[in-house]
């Protein structure tokens, strides 16, 4: 007989663990858990846990872990149904009919899935033979050993059209069959079917009951379409409903000691959650798109908190905020999550491989809580320096709170927010410690630094043929934008820097970041489709005081006398002056903070004097533009 997952779910929700295996096993509190002596093993000093909230007991004797259903399959040797019949009764729940279709779903489930366990098998060995080199010397070098394989079933699929499809049917499959179990492509003008993944390493995908129901592929081709591939929908693979390395993550989650700390976390690709695991960070992803709602679930069964730790680039400032979103609504008591996004662009698996595993719990131990993301999201939006714009902020402070569907905790939630609001403007200078790490910064708790340092001005020979930026610090934003408008291939190696600190100047902070929300969006940006946007958005009297300020300005660029290059070059130089001014005012703000709560004046004065420096260079036209042969 099956059941489905929802009934299981009735039966553990009517049921505490505690007291179903209390029934057998001695257990007293401790904490959020009871302990016990070990019913699998002799001991004398309690070793065996139970925890209600996580709906799991784990045996650190024997190593053994699971439901309540699991402990009546090992206490008492009942098989699967012997046992949720047992519980079902105890429950006061009637068995779901006998349903012949469904039977014959299972059949077919359970057919798809062999062929699934059968294509990995395959794919781990493939890895390991000649064709696989490439795959191997690609693992190796991410730092991930060989003797780790075979504990993530790591594989390979070869680059012939037809490989696994030749072997399966061969044993005995069919190529609808497989189709099905979405290993192969049906291309829609009736031609043969052919492998799904062709030259690309073979990540397993596993239910959180540790059953294949698809694979993950990346790509060995630089070149290729998509860097990663997963598979289809089918009857057995719900993307939606899915995380990957769950299984091993509620199995690290439940061998961890209570006072663990990090509890489950959630990461953006396949070798993030290996690279935690292996580290013994309890890690997830999901299937490569946002965080769905099914999936926060399933989540909130493991850890009524976990942490979301996303890569610190844009991509993953953007991931962070639309799982903001997602959350919102669902939140309530011992539902919620942390955020953590990591400094430098990096991912969890660069931090680990260059700094250990230290340096990623210490950034986790250090994420914000959901109300202060939340907060430090909606203030960063943009300036705050009107009564307009600070009012701006309440009303998306009072929108983001009614989002929430529990009345209390949106009735908390909207006080909370308010209360960080006014206190953040009580004082002279506004906090500005985003809810993204700064370039340059020590971390979360440390003191901010400047940024890294600029191009090394030019040499006294190179500067014979230079010109200088004689132009006030106000029109030299403006000619920036222009420029930019113009030729937006300039902004590519600068959008995280444009995004977080504009072109210098608060009144274009909003022009600036439509920009690069636009950039983000499309594959190519070239100057006419741009300023048909930006005029559609409402930004045209923008854009012509921005032509009659950069006029004035006398800015080199663009000149008709220099190459193309050089006006890029030019046009870099100039944004990073600038955007290292904006960086050292924000950093200015934070130490003067930091002076608030006790800490020395060393650097404030220092930052002050660089700052100071930078701004007399700007003002007087002493910052030299390289100016290359045309």
């Amino acid at each position: 007989m099956r059941f489905d997952d929802r009934f299981l779910d009735e039966i553990k929700s009517r049921l505490r663990l505690s007291d179903v295996i209390g029934k057998s096993v001695k257990l007293r509190r401790q904490g959020r858990e009871h302990v016990g002596l070990s019913p699998f093993t002799k001991e004398r000093t309690p070793s065996f846990f139970v925890n209600d909230d996580k709906g799991f007991f784990h045996d650190f004797s024997s190593g053994k872990h699971g439901d309540l259903i699991a402990f009546l399959q090992e206490t008492e040797r009942l098989t699967f149904v012997e046992a949720v019949e047992r519980l079902a009764a105890e429950a006061g729940l009637a068995l779901p009919e006998p349903d012949p279709r469904a039977a014959a779903e299972d059949k077919k489930r359970q057919g798809l899935a062999d062929w699934l366990e059968s294509a990995a098998a395959w794919f781990e060995g493939e890895l390991r033979r000649p064709g696989g080199q490439a795959a191997r010397d690609y693992l190796t070098g991410r730092g991930l050993p060989e003797s780790d394989w075979g504990r993530f079933r790591l594989g390979y699929a070869p680059a012939g059209r037809t490989a696994l499809k030749d072997y399966l049917v061969t044993k005995g499959a069919r190529p609808d069959e497989l189709a099905d179990a979405g290993l192969l492509i049906v291309p829609e003008d009736g031609g043969a079917a052919y492998d799904r993944f062709r030259d690309r390493i073979v990540f397993p995908i596993a239910d959180g009951r540790g059953r294949m129901v698809s694979f993950g592929g990346r790509a060995m081709d630089p070149a290729a379409r998509a860097k990663y591939l997963n598979g289809p929908d089918t009857a057995l693979f719900d993307k939606g409903r899915v995380l990957y390395g769950l299984a091993e993550a509620r199995r690290l989650l439940h061998a961890a000691a209570p006072d663990a700390g990090a509890g489950l976390v959630v990461v953006e690709g396949y070798m993030d959650v290996i690279a935690c695991q292996r580290a013994g960070v309890a890690a997830v992803a999901s299937m490569g798109t946002a965080l769905t709602e099914a999936q926060m679930e399933l989540l909130w069964r493991l850890d009524p908190e976990p942490t979301l730790c996303f890569d610190g680039d844009r991509a993953g400032v953007l991931a962070a905020s639309r799982a903001i979103d997602r959350a919102l609504p669902l939140l309530g008591a011992a539902r919620s999550f942390r955020l953590c996004t990591l400094a430098g662009g990096r991912d969890p698996d660069d931090v680990l491989r260059e700094d250990g595993p230290a340096a990623l719990k210490a950034a986790l131990a250090g994420a914000l809580a959901f109300v202060d993301a939340l907060f430090a999201r909606e203030r960063d939006v943009g300036a705050l320096d009107t009564p307009e714009r600070r009012s701006g902020l309440k009303q998306r402070l009072r929108s983001a709170a009614r989002t929430i569907a529990d009345a209390d905790l949106a009735a908390a939630y909207k006080d909370a927010l308010l209360a960080r609001h006014d206190a953040m403007f009580a004082t002279a200078a506004a906090p500005r410690r985003p809810w993204t790490a700064l370039p340059g910064s020590r971390g979360r708790g440390g003191r901010r630094g400047p940024p890294p340092d600029l191009p090394a001005p030019p040499t006294p020979e190179g500067r014979a043929a230079a010109k200088r930026l004689a132009v006030g610090i106000e029109a030299v934003p403006a000619a920036l934008a222009r420029h930019a408008i113009a030729d937006p291939v300039v902004l590519e190696a600068h959008l995280e820097a444009l995004e977080a600190r504009g072109f210098g100047d608060p009144a274009l902070g909003d022009l600036a970041r439509e920009i690069v929300r636009l950039r983000l969006s499309c594959a190519h940006l070239d100057s006419d489709t741009l300023r048909r946007h930006l005029a559609s958005r409402g930004f045209s009297a923008l854009l012509n005081d921005i032509d009659r300020a950069a006029t004035h300005a006398g800015a080199p660029f663009p000149k008709d006398d220099v190459t193309l290059a050089a006006v890029r070059s030019q046009w870099s130089h100039a944004f990073e002056v600038l955007n290292r001014m904006a960086a050292l005012e924000e950093a200015l703000t934070a130490a003067k903070q930091d002076l608030a709560g006790g800490a020395g004046v060393s650097a404030l004065m220092d930052l002050k004097t660089e700052r100071d420096a930078l701004r007399r260079a700007i003002k007087t036209g002493q910052v030299w533009l390289p100016d290359p042969a045309p």
